[in-house]
């Protein structure tokens, strides 16, 4: 009975000293970093405002920019809430077409978050597919899939997505273009960009598959697809979250230039960059706000993903990583 009491005591001591997930995470350099570093601990608290911003736009917009029994075109061009001629029913004013400012950007930071988070994913689908096969087969796949890879990045984003979005505008007329705005950009940037992932994982790929642990992983008669996907590609995930930090604001960055350009988001699904462009016209006949006000709130939601950005490079990279 004694045995059996000392055994069961050992073995409670043992399952006390095994940490669970969440006090390995405590522990961790991952977060301690985190608290450390004030300017990763602010851009991280205005990143996730903007995210829930735009997720709760339909309870937090006073207006729905969408709904035209809201929409007045006497409204039309009020200064925000600080300025003479205010109406405090706009805290921000509203733009040329009556519509709330307020309400018309938190729907249209979903809107270019959404494009920027979903292009994103297709770059990193595309690039890890491609990266992981050339790595790993090597040869001729290798310099096939590689020299495609150079080919698309001797194109520019930009160039790629005003061709190809142009010519669909041309053929398909403004109208249908409009209803799939959305997923053309999220194609156009996703596709344009994939060579990024694609060639990181590939370095990471070659530098991996030589290890033993690949080798064990043969001997035991794995097939190259689980070798792939379960052994290799883990080892590439640090590098690929702070690409993809920057990414995003590289995508939603190219859909406002491309809305600024009349080729992304139409007027009426506003988007920050559409909107940018829809009061460029009237910035200088003093309804600067239109323009303005989501210029900065673009301004910032990038700066915020590029400082994040380089946070986790320093954090996730010891070699430059000071401390």
């Amino acid at each position: 009975m004694s045995d059996t009491t000392a055994q069961n005591g050992q073995l409670i001591g043992q399952t006390e000293l095994v940490p669970t997930r969440w006090q390995r995470f405590k522990d961790s350099h991952f977060l301690h970093s985190f608290k450390k570093d004030k300017v990763a601990i602010v851009s991280f608290t205005l990143f996730m405002l903007y995210v829930l911003a735009a997720l709760l736009a339909p309870v937090l917009a006073p207006y729905d920019p969408y709904d035209p029994a809201m929409i007045d075109i006497m409204d039309s061009e009020i200064p925000p809430a600080w300025q003479a001629e205010a109406d405090s029913r706009f805290l921000l004013g509203t733009d040329a077409q009556g519509r709330d400012l307020l309400s018309t950007m938190l729907y249209g930071t979903r809107i270019s978050l959404m494009i920027g988070v979903c292009a994103v994913l297709l770059q990193c689908f595309l690039g890890v597919m491609i990266g992981l096969t050339a790595g790993y087969f090597g040869g001729r796949i290798d310099s096939f899939l590689m020299r495609m890879a150079d080919i698309q990045l001797s194109f520019s984003t930009m160039m790629v997505a005003i061709v190809v979005l142009a010519v669909f505008q041309a053929a398909f007329g403004a109208e249908l273009y409009a209803d799939l705005a959305i997923f053309m950009l999220i194609l156009v940037i996703g596709i344009a960009e994939w060579p990024q992932y694609a060639r990181t994982v590939r370095a990471t790929v070659l530098a991996e598959k030589h290890k033993e642990y690949v080798d064990a992983a043969r001997v035991m008669g794995f097939k190259s697809r689980r070798i792939m996907w379960r052994h290799i590609l883990p080892n590439t995930l640090s590098p690929l979250l702070v690409i993809s930090t920057v990414q995003v604001a590289n995508a939603i960055i190219s859909e406002a230039s491309l809305s600024f350009l009349g080729l992304g988001m139409p007027v009426s699904q506003p988007s920050l960059g559409s909107l940018i462009s829809s009061g460029f016209e009237y910035i200088f006949s003093g309804s600067w706000w239109i323009t303005v006000i989501p210029g900065i709130v673009l301004v910032l939601l990038v700066l915020v993903m590029n400082l994040l950005g380089d946070w986790l490079r320093d954090v996730l990279n010891p070699k430059l990583y000071k401390g």
